[in-house]
């Protein structure tokens, strides 16, 4: 998984990282540091086989490596993290191997993942794997507000 491997050793995403720790420093809640991205990143993938999508590995990984990546510009700049993280994931997809086709349903899926009503795009897949990722998903204030899984 090489494209893999070209994103999380891109200088974007690594410092825009840091910069999401740096702000989720006192926050109790889950944060959205690399160990999330992963678990989301197999959850999904998981899902996909499961439900036979039939999504590329790489483009679900990616997806979910990047869906958090505008965590910083909504916390900073009070934009939306799906829509900040859209044009981030462009930027960063650029150098990473992937073709303009695929770069387009990630960058879809990402701009999507908070509220995809077609079940059956990487979007819904990327916000079900997401939710999954949290133990919060079994908490009563978490099933209030986002509903049962």
């Amino acid at each position: 998984m090489e494209r893999i491997n070209n994103i999380i050793r891109c200088e974007l995403f690594i410092n825009t990282l840091k910069n999401i720790e740096k702000e989720e420093k006192a926050r109790i809640y889950c944060k959205h540091g690399i160990e999330h991205l992963f678990d989301t990143a197999r959850i999904c993938y998981i899902i996909n086989l499961e439900e036979s999508y039939g999504f590329e590995k790489e483009i679900i990984y990616a997806a979910a490596l990047l869906h958090d990546i505008g965590r910083y510009d909504e916390y900073k700049n009070n934009i939306p993290h799906n829509r900040a993280g859209a044009e981030i994931a462009g930027k960063i997809l650029d150098s990473t191997g992937f073709s303009y086709l695929e770069k387009e349903i990630i960058v879809k899926a990402i701009l999507n993942h908070r509220k995809d009503e077609n079940k059956f795009s990487l979007g819904s897949i990327l916000r079900k794997g997401d939710r999954l990722s949290r133990k919060c998903f079994l908490c009563s204030r978490f099933i209030f507000r986002w509903g049962k899984i």
